[in-house]
């Protein structure tokens, strides 16, 4: 009777052996990569497979499970939108405008990174966020909760609860604004990982955006603020969008981040009485 030979554990990969596989599958920054990965794995045979999913061209932040963002580390499931640098500009604004126990919506939530970031900011606030994704809800929980918010799942506004109607303060909306056209041309990480609904923005890039504002006086307290991302190209056809939706628009843009927002504000009737519209 023969005796199974005991499992031989998988040799350790070395720092320089990470850095040269992660290097030549394209990652820029592979050296940075290495260390997190490093980090991260509990294992050798961890590692190994962290670096094989990298190498396949995951992005890191799934291969981690979690993404940098303001200064936190949000949660960030497969198949859930990465937040990107450049939206801390987004929150920086936000922030700015954002008052003690104010109402906070995080819109197309994702992860929930933005509203938390907020909330991490901004002690005190009452934290809801929504997306339509199942998957981006079951992360936002996690976030969201950990943060003292609450998680809604459905499609912009329908999602959220009757109560919020005419009292949101800050109106976050990270809407997707790649023409539908040009998400071919996204980085794979993101085309390939990425579920399409965070990042099709239809036929313009302003598809959504425009569904946001068709609700968005309905939802925001009188001098209450709505804050979108768009790009350069974008930006006068989504101001021209704001005004229209009787929102007073501003452009705030950030060569720091290579970020641009727009910035929307609800009117205040001159009695103090709500400015929002009815229906």
């Amino acid at each position: 009777m023969s005796v199974p030979s005991p499992s031989v554990p998988s040799p350790a990969l070395s720092r320089s052996a990470v850095i040269s596989r992660l290097r030549s599958a394209g990652c820029v920054f592979a050296e940075d990569e290495a260390e997190l990965l490093i980090t991260a794995a509990t294992t050798p045979e961890e590692l190994a497979a962290m670096v094989e999913r990298r190498v396949v061209g995951l992005p890191l932040e799934h291969v981690l499970g979690w993404a940098e963002f303001c200064g936190l580390r949000i949660s960030v499931d497969a198949g859930v939108f990465v937040p990107r640098p450049r939206t801390e500009f987004l929150v920086r604004q936000a922030a700015a405008l954002t008052r003690p126990g104010a109402v906070v919506v995080d819109l197309c939530c994702g992860s929930g990174a933005l509203g938390v970031a907020l909330a991490t900011l901004r002690e005190r606030v009452e934290l809801h966020a929504a997306d339509i994704d199942p998957a981006a809800v079951a992360c936002a929980r996690r976030n969201v909760t950990a943060a003292g918010g609450r998680v809604y799942q459905g499609d912009l506004f329908e999602a959220l609860p009757d109560t919020l109607r005419g009292r949101v303060d800050v109106l976050l909306a990270n809407v997707p604004y790649v023409p539908s056209r040009d998400v071919g041309l996204l980085p794979p990480e993101a085309r390939e990982y990425e579920a399409l609904v965070a990042l099709d923005g239809g036929e313009d890039g302003l598809a959504v955006l425009r569904r946001v504002l068709a609700g968005a006086r309905r939802w925001l307290a009188p001098g209450g603020s709505l804050l979108v991302e768009t790009s350069e190209r974008q930006a006068p056809h989504a101001v021209e969008a704001f005004t229209r939706a009787a929102l007073a628009a501003r452009l705030a843009e950030s060569e720091e981040f290579y970020a641009t927002v727009v910035i929307g504000t609800a009117p205040v009737a001159a009695d103090g009485a709500t400015g929002a519209a009815t229906g």
